[in-house]
């Protein structure tokens, strides 16, 4: 896995965390669980190309 990949994910688990807080302590709980919900998906696009990589390496490992 590249390091770069984790750098992304830590920077964007960082900013839906800060905008989290953010957006709770206004009142906007609604917009709170809505970024939240989008970080997670953005980062689930991020490693599923990932996975099958993963999938990949272990077909060839294992002579599946």
């Amino acid at each position: 896995m590249e390091i770069e990949l984790v750098f992304k994910i830590a920077a964007i688990g960082i900013i839906v965390a800060v905008l989290n807080q953010i957006l709770s302590k206004s009142g906007r709980d609604e917009y709170a669980m809505l970024t939240v919900l989008t970080g997670i998906v953005v980062i689930a696009v991020m490693l599923v190309p990932q996975l099958d990589t993963l999938y990949d390496i272990m077909q060839t490992i294992f002579d599946m």
